[in-house]
Parts: structure tokens; sequence; C-alpha cells
């Protein structure tokens, strides 16, 4: 069963509000077996939502459509599907009653035009909104189709969906549907066409379907699997999960909503090792990710944003000759940021990263986006090379990314 979005609203158009909604339905709807292959937005003009709302109909089983449930003239998405589907208008007593004791519990004398809300098929069925003043509503077609119209404030679209839509759709697509279940993949430390040139026979298989999607500093792979149920879905996405790692190994680092923060701390946490960082570019970025994650306090120790030269000297211990012979954005002075935040700071293991984030202060000896860093530990250290490109935000986050991902590598390794 395929189903497409409607969303309805100028404002959306414009930009002065974000669709939240629209992605909150598409997530659920794998669950039925259901199946995304558009989404619209339409602006608040009859002629317009009514020629969205047939090339919708003409290619999809069931359509959403979202917004335009308001008391006002141009609120008219209601009116226009049923006007689409030939179905008629009526007052819904329940509607209207909830309406008025929504307003006489504030206090307010309710603007008849409100009544225009409590509108609702004669086929179809109301879908009662108990947070506000704009019920929902199901038009269905002569052919068979639906239209479930929804409104658009999310404290109100949020359970309308949960409470009304989704018992609807269980009951019209049957326990029989299927499921359509995904994971996704989260690879760092390559380029989309390295990924993609390692997986590519993977890329042709049709259940599951793996898909590549490039995002700063990471790349991630959907595996998507259309089965009977949650446990054969999981086992064709368990099979193609292990595939997928057999080709490209520990640069998978996570899956889903994990982060490379997430993991790194973790495995501090599990090591008993204690980390601190000595950050000149990434101005405390890493320190900033670190600590987003509960429970970081029990292995980060300290962050150190030495961003002058004067800094990684008077407070890493970072040599002044060495600064005037090598420069701030060197090897050298990344080990000696590294072994110096270890030394004073008393921990276990410690990261640098010092460079050229731009857009100024490029070189061409040392062009933007030049960034080394370091870790430093009982073992000794290491240090890597980089050569970002973007904005400054940019090479900002990526060297905070590939930082990460140097103390992840080295934590797997030196077990």
């Amino acid at each position: 069963m395929r189903a497409e979005i409607v969303s309805v609203g100028t404002e959306l158009l414009l930009g002065q509000i974000v669709d939240t909604n629209a992605p909150y339905l598409s997530r659920l709807l794998p669950d039925f077996g259901i199946t995304m292959h558009h989404r619209t937005t339409v602006g608040d003009n009859e002629s317009r939502l009514t020629e969205a709302l047939k090339l919708a109909l003409s290619r999809s089983d069931i359509v959403f459509t979202i917004g335009g449930l308001g008391p006002t003239q141009d609120d008219l998405t209601k009116e226009t599907v049923a006007k689409l589907v030939g179905d008629e208008m009526v007052i819904d007593e329940e509607s209207a009653r909830h309406m008025r004791e929504f307003f006489a519990a504030r206090g307010i004398e309710m603007p008849e035009n409100n009544l225009k809300q409590a509108m609702g098929p004669v086929r179809g069925k109301i879908l009662p909104n108990p947070l506000g003043t704009a019920p929902g509503a199901v038009f269905e077609t002569e052919s068979g189709k639906a239209i479930i119209v929804l409104p658009g404030p999310p404290r109100e679209f949020i359970p309308m969906v949960c409470e009304r839509v989704l018992p609807y759709l269980r009951e019209r697509v049957g326990s029989e549907s299927g499921i359509i279940r995904s994971r996704i993949l989260r690879v760092v430390g390559l380029g989309e066409s390295s990924v993609e040139d390692t997986i590519k026979r993977l890329l042709k298989s049709t259940n599951p379907t793996v898909a590549p999607y490039a995002s700063l500093g990471e790349v991630q792979l959907r595996i998507t699997a259309n089965a009977a149920n949650v446990v054969e879905a999981d086992k064709l996405i368990d099979e193609m999960d292990r595939r997928i790692v057999e080709l490209l190994g520990d640069r998978v680092f996570g899956r889903d909503g994990q982060t490379l923060e997430q993991v790194v701390v973790k495995t501090l946490v599990r090591r008993g090792l204690t980390l601190a960082l000595a950050e000149s570019c990434t101005g405390g970025l890493i320190a900033n990710r670190i600590t987003d994650i509960p429970g970081s306090s029990a292995t980060f120790m300290a962050g150190v944003v030495s961003y002058s030269n004067e800094a990684k000297m008077n407070i890493l211990g970072v040599d002044e000759r060495l600064l005037i012979e090598y420069g701030a954005v060197s090897e050298q002075t990344a080990r000696s940021m590294a072994e110096g935040a270890r030394r004073k700071l008393g921990v276990d293991v410690a990261v640098s990263v010092t460079g050229i984030a731009g857009p100024a202060g490029g070189t061409p000896e040392k062009p933007i986006g030049l960034v080394y860093m370091a870790l430093a530990s009982g073992a000794g250290t290491i240090a890597q090379r980089h050569q970002f490109a973007g904005t400054r935000v940019d090479v900002k986050l990526r060297s905070s990314q590939a930082a990460l991902d140097m103390l992840r590598t080295f934590l797997a390794v030196n077990t």
C-alpha cells in the first residue's frame, strides 16, 4: 500500500515554519507495510491544493493532508477535499459541542466562524481533537482510496495520529500487511564514493535494500527490509549488516542514533580510563561533544582551549622554540600539546587538535583546512595529518569527528 503526504500552509512554503509533522508520520508508516514515495507542500490556495490532491490520489492508496483546518477563510483543506471526492459537508454536533465547551472553559465567547471547523463528511468519519478546536476527518473515494485530514499544530497532530490514525490504519491494512524496517549503519573515516565502491555489489540487493547517504564527517548506510513480521525483517537486516561490516571493518562505528562521542565515552568508562583534551582550532567543540553524553564525568577530567601560542606554552608547556621552528599548526606542536595535557592534567589519554579553520590564515605550505592532531598515552604518542574542505564550521566539525575517531580506533587496538 502506498501513501502520500500533502502539507498545507503558505507559511511552510515561505520557510516561516519548519514541517516536523510530515517526518513524524513518515517514520510510523513502515510499521504498517505502507511505503512513502512522495511528499508535497502546497500553499493555502484551493486550485493548487486540488491539483496536488488529484496527483496524490492518482498514485497513492492513502493521502494524508496536514494543516489548513482553522476557522479563517484561507483554511480550506476539508472543503477542498470534500469537493474533490464528491462528499457533502455537514455540522458534526459532537465536534460543535466540544468546541463550545472548549471556549467556555477559557471564559471566551466563541466566534461563530469557528463552527466551520466542526464541519465533517457525510460518508466519511470525524477524528475528534480533544486538544484543539479542529477535528480531523477521513474522506473515502468511490474507488476505495482514503484522504485523512489532520490538524497542523504538533500538540494536536501527534495525539490524533497516535490515538485515531494508527488504529484506523491497522484496521484498514489488516494484520497480514507486513512490515518495513530500517537500520542505519554509521561509517567514519571514508568518503561516500569509497564506501559505495567497497560495498557496490551489496547495493544491488532488492530485499533488503542498501542506500548510502553522506553527512558531514561520516557516511550513513540505510538497510531497509520488507517482511511479514519484525523477526523476519530483523533477520534480513542482521545478515546484511554482517556482510557490510565484513567489507568495511571497523569503519562502521555505530548504528541508528549512536554517535562517535557515545561510543568513545562508553569505551573509556568501561576501561576505567581518564581523558583530557587540548584544543586549538576546534575551540572546545570536542569537549562539548564529550560532555553532551550523560556519565562522561566518570572519564573526562579537563579540556584546555589553547587558542594562542602563549596559552600553548604557559598552560600545556609547549616549547617556544618548537613553535618558532615548526609553527602552531604542525605535527610537532600537536604532539607537544597532547603530551603536555596528559602530563599536567594527570590523565591516561590526552588528545590535541591544532589547525587552520579559515577563511583566512592559509599559505601555500599550510593551506586552509590543514589540521594536525595527536594522542598521548602510556604507550607513546601518535599523530595524524588531515586536509579538510568546507567552511570554518565544517573544518571544525570534521576535525572533531576525526579526533574522536582517532581516539575510538586507539581504544579498539589498545585493549
